[in-house]
């Protein structure tokens, strides 16, 4: 125990202290979230209390979202900070530590001799901009010595309680947007009709009530091809079905020819239309905008961009929430929550290496989600996903005539993701002519639209990911030597399931609460049985194939009870020779299956020449990636042939 820190429970070691207050505020948001952090932050430190504040500039006043201390909650707790232990910590903007005699150091303040304070810790809640939220601190009736391990664990869980609280700030802008969008579809001139999968009407605005002759109340549940003449609406139903087809970046299309509407009363009208699809909590939706032929398309373009800002923030609100989907309180997640916090407040480009399938994207909208450009944009790029010959215009964008089918001038990732930040996942798939450019990109912060001829720039920061050895790329010409170290400059490896094996049943419980939900089931519970072979399999797809498989397991539970039949067998009923036909399968020990394993991969490298990669190499024999096959190796003692 450290001396000081009061007769309660000792202060946790770091990492007990970490999955103390990780634990605690894992399942919770909003005032949960803050409730959960003040409790367990206190007991983790070994404090009487502590409390979390929002800050009022004009007057400058603290509000508790929290506040606990000597195991209750005080309610409604509120003050000036004039003369307050609290008033260097918001004025400053810094960590503040008073060991002891702290009523004495502020005598103006009432309230510590109430509390019978001896000592205090407080830390701001920093925005986006570097403007000042609010703060955590921590209060005890016994010394408190400068403890710098302590320190740094509390700066880490105020980061937290500060990106908690821009959540909320951006979900009550968001909620603001969409009233504001409201407002402008309703005084828009075009008719717009929003959709669900089947074409029934979910919304309509004033105009297009008007334009049918019925009242959006009454369009609202109706198919909408009774709207239209019979043909217009089966050329509705087959290019809805285009769209469903298309890639997500590009469903959306001008109706050829048109549609002709028919309104309440009988009466045909010919409209000029356009339809876009986007998803939204896993379901599509179809925005169709109809108008005259004589209508300007200004207030189209003007609702259109609107639309796509709405469904941007919506989209980003979900992003934030994604940050307490890294689960895990094993050394290896714990590890990677401190790399997180590390880099998180920089600009610093940051490479994320793992196996397929270890949340390498919920990494990056952590780090996107805990820093300073968290208010802007984070675009996401696939770069596996797009065609070679658009990943130029995708990257850059393109002025209207630069190709074939440019009919219109687009911006690129790297415009939209301007002063934010833009997420490369894939990178090792980029094509070689296609590196030199993001390299300028990275050095520069400019570029040239496909087409163009004037340079643009923009202040982007960069997070990439791979499940590659770049390293290997490099050697075999398939990666530029100079972009990788560009890209290396903070490396963040997200281990795979089976490094982190006491992680399973916790994830387990949570995919299997979520399946549950999804596929309207009773809430089911995980007995000691399931979770064996759970955490006996190796998982080569990671946290994406657990998912799946208990996904299946709760589809095909009978009387709440799951069944694993689909998970894969364990890998050490493959290792039989030949002929053998034992009555009874062989059990290996753990020293026994990794001198298998190892035995197996030296006789894929004799075999492959000393190759792990390419067609012939004993990556490809084994049936593994040569990442993963690299880390196997080094983790088993295997040299490399020459």
């Amino acid at each position: 125990m450290q001396p000081g820190y009061g007769s309660r429970a000792a202060p946790a070691s770091e990492d007990d202290a970490i999955r103390a207050i990780l634990e605690g505020t894992a399942g919770v948001t909003g005032e949960g979230f803050f409730a959960s952090l003040v409790r367990n932050v206190a007991g983790a430190l070994g404090a009487a209390g502590a409390w979390v504040t929002e800050f009022a500039p004009q007057p400058k006043r603290l509000r508790a979202l929290s506040f606990w201390f000597e195991d209750r909650y005080i309610p409604q707790y509120e003050y000036g900070i004039s003369g307050t232990p609290c008033e260097p910590v918001i004025e400053k903007a810094c960590l503040v530590h008073f060991p002891e005699n702290i009523i004495e150091l502020f005598p103006r303040d009432p309230d510590l001799k109430g509390f019978r304070a001896v000592s205090y810790m407080g830390a701001p809640l920093c925005g986006a901009d570097g403007s000042i939220l609010g703060h955590l601190a921590i209060l005890d009736t016994k010394p408190m010595p400068a403890a710098p391990r302590y320190e740094a664990l509390f700066r880490i869980f105020a980061a937290r309680a500060a990106a908690e609280l821009q959540r909320l700030r951006a979900e009550a802008e968001t909620q603001e947007r969409e009233l504001k969008l409201s407002r402008l579809l309703d005084s828009a001139m075009d008719a717009i009709v929003e959709l669900d999968a089947h074409l029934k009407v979910t919304r309509a605005n004033r105009s297009a009530a008007k334009t049918f002759g019925a009242g959006s109340t009454e369009m609202a549940g109706r198919d909408f091809r009774e709207f239209l003449a019979p043909e217009s609406g089966r050329k509705l139903s087959r290019l809805a079905a285009e769209l469903d087809s298309l890639p997500s970046d590009r469903q959306y299309l001008w109706i050829p020819g048109g549609l002709t509407a028919q309104r309440a009363d009988g009466g045909l009208f010919p409209a000029e239309a356009s339809l876009s699809r986007y998803e939204a909590q896993r379901t599509g939706f179809f925005t169709l905008i109809l108008r005259n032929v004589e209508d300007q398309r200004e207030a189209e373009q003007r609702i259109d961009a609107l639309t796509n800002e709405s469904n941007y923030f919506k989209q980003e609100i979900e992003e934030l929430h994604n940050f307490r989907e890294i689960l895990g309180d094993s050394p290896p997640m714990l590890a990677l929550l401190r790399q997180i916090s590390q880099a998180a407040p920089t600009d610093a480009t940051v490479l994320i290496c793992g196996e397929t399938g270890t949340g390498k994207e919920l990494v990056a909208r952590a780090l996107h989600a805990a820093g300073r450009r968290a208010q802007k944009p984070l675009i996401k790029v696939n770069c596996a996903a797009i065609a070679p010959g658009l990943i130029e215009s995708e990257f850059f964008g393109h002025e209207r005539g630069a190709f074939t089918g440019a009919t219109l001038r687009r911006e690129g990732r790297f415009a939209l993701a301007d002063r934010g930040t833009i997420f490369l996942d894939e990178i090792g798939e980029l094509p070689v002519d296609l590196q030199a450019k993001l390299l300028r990109v990275l050095q520069e912060g400019e570029f040239e639209p496909v087409g163009g001829s004037r340079t643009r720039k923009v202040d982007v920061r960069v997070v990439a990911a791979t499940n590659r050895n770049l390293l290997d790329e490099i050697k075999e010409g398939k990666f530029r030597e100079d972009l990788y170290y560009r890209l290396n400059v903070f490396p963040i490896k997200v281990p795979p399931l089976r490094e982190r094996r006491e992680d399973i049943p916790q994830l387990a419980a949570r995919f299997l609460k979520q399946s549950c939900q999804r596929i309207g089931r009773e809430p089911m519970g995980l007995p000691p049985e399931c979770l064996e072979p759970l955490c006996a399999y190796d998982w080569p797809g990671n946290v994406r194939e657990l998912q799946n498989v208990i996904e299946r397991a709760a589809i095909t539970s009978r009387d709440g009870r799951l069944r694993f039949d689909a998970l894969p067998p364990r890998p050490t009923a493959l290792m039989a020779e030949p002929g053998d036909q034992p009555a009874t399968p062989p059990v290996y020990t753990e020293r026994e299956f990794r001198e298998l394993e190892r035995a197996n991969i030296e006789r894929a490298l004799e075999a492959a020449g000393g190759r792990i990669s390419g067609p012939d190499g004993a990556a490809r024999m084994l049936g593994m990636p040569p990442s993963t096959l690299t880390s196997r190796m080094k983790a088993l003692g295997v040299r490399r042939l020459h």
